[in-house]
C-alpha cells in the first residue's frame, strides 16, 4: 500500500473578495434576520493566508485588525470552531496579508473564515467534507459557506441555500469612497426595502446584467453621502452597482483596457481598484479542491 504524501507544516492561501451581482430582500423572519435572493461572484483579488501548524494547540494570529480583539477574529474563531468540532489537538500561527477594506462589502472576513477552514483542515489532515465544513461556516456568519462551497451561486435564505451558477466573467472597477457602513443600520432602517417579490433563479440570470439592482443601495445612499457620490461619479462613467451593504460600489467593464482607463480617472482619496470576475474561487484552485 502506497504511503500518504506527509502533510505540509505550512501554506498561503488566498481568501477572495466576492461581489453581490444582484441583491433582494424578500421578507424579515420573526427572529429579524431578512430573507435574501442574491448572486454571488468571486473576484481573482483578495486577502492572503499564510499558515503554519503548532503542536501545542495555540491558534496564533497576526497582525491584529484595529478595533478588533484576536479572539473576536473570525479566523480565530474559525480556527477554534474546526478544533471542537473534530477534537484536533494541532494549533497554527496565522499570518493575515489584509488587502479588502473593513466594512466595504467585499465579503473580507468571511472569506478569511473560509480559508481558515479549509486550510487548517488540509494542514491539520482532517479531511472534512465541504458540507461540513459549510456548516461550520454558517455558524460564524451567512456569507462564510459560499466561500466554503467555492463556486458563484445564487443564493436564497439568508444566503446559505446555494445553486452553483455560471455568470459572465467581466472585469470590475471597485471603488472605496473611505467610510464604513455599518450592515445592523442599513438592515435596521426603516426605509429599507424588504418585500421585493422573489423570482426564480431562472428569471435572474435570463434577465441579465442590465435588469440587476442591489435593493440596500438606496438606503445607503442616504445613510452615507460618500457612497451615494461614488455610486454617482462611477455610474457616470460605466453600469455601477454597490455590493452588499457596502461602502464599496462596483463598475462592469467589457475589457481589462477599459478598467485601466476608468482606474486611471479615479480621484485622489479614493481607494480603487480593478479585479476579473470569477466563478472558481482561487481558494479551491491552490488547495486541489
Amino acid at each position: 500500500m502506497p504511503l500518504s504524501p506527509p502533510l505540509p507544516d505550512t501554506m498561503v492561501l488566498p481568501a477572495p473578495a466576492k461581489l453581490n451581482r444582484l441583491l433582494h430582500i424578500t421578507g424579515r423572519r420573526p427572529d429579524g434576520y431578512h430573507e435574501l435572493q442574491t448572486l454571488f461572484q468571486f473576484l481573482d483579488i483578495g486577502d492572503t493566508l499564510t499558515l503554519r501548524g503548532r503542536e501545542d494547540g495555540e491558534i496564533r494570529l497576526a497582525p491584529r485588525l484595529p478595533g478588533v480583539a484576536a479572539e473576536d477574529n473570525l479566523i480565530v474563531r474559525a480556527a477554534r470552531l474546526l478544533q471542537a468540532e473534530s477534537g484536533c489537538r494541532l494549533g497554527a500561527d496565522i499570518l493575515l496579508e489584509k488587502r479588502l477594506p473593513l466594512g466595504g462589502g467585499l465579503g473580507g472576513g468571511s472569506s478569511d473564515a473560509a480559508t481558515s477552514l479549509l486550510g487548517l483542515d488540509a494542514l491539520w489532515g482532517l479531511g472534512l467534507d465541504v458540507e461540513r465544513l459549510a456548516g461550520l461556516g454558517l455558524a460564524l456568519g451567512a456569507d462564510v459557506p459560499v466561500f466554503v462551497h467555492g463556486d458563484a451561486a445564487w443564493a436564497e435564505g439568508v444566503g446559505e441555500r446555494l445553486t452553483p451558477v455560471e455568470l459572465d466573467t467581466p472585469w470590475f472597477v471597485v471603488l472605496h469612497p473611505g467610510v464604513t457602513v455599518s450592515t445592523p443600520a442599513v438592515f435596521k432602517a426603516p426605509q429599507l426595502t424588504r418585500h421585493t417579490p422573489p423570482i426564480t433563479m431562472a428569471r435572474a440570470l435570463q434577465g441579465g446584467a442590465a435588469s440587476w439592482r442591489n435593493d440596500c443601495e438606496p438606503t445607503v445612499r442616504a445613510l452615507y453621502p460618500e457612497v451615494a457620490h461614488a455610486l454617482d461619479w462611477l455610474a457616470s462613467r460605466a453600469p455601477t452597482m454597490l455590493t452588499g451593504t457596502g461602502a464599496c460600489v462596483f463598475a462592469r467593464l467589457d475589457s481589462e483596457a477599459q478598467a485601466d482607463r476608468l482606474l486611471a480617472e479615479v480621484p485622489g482619496g479614493w481607494q480603487a481598484f480593478k479585479a476579473r470576475g470569477l466563478n472558481r474561487s482561487p481558494l479551491h484552485a491552490a488547495l486541489g479542491r
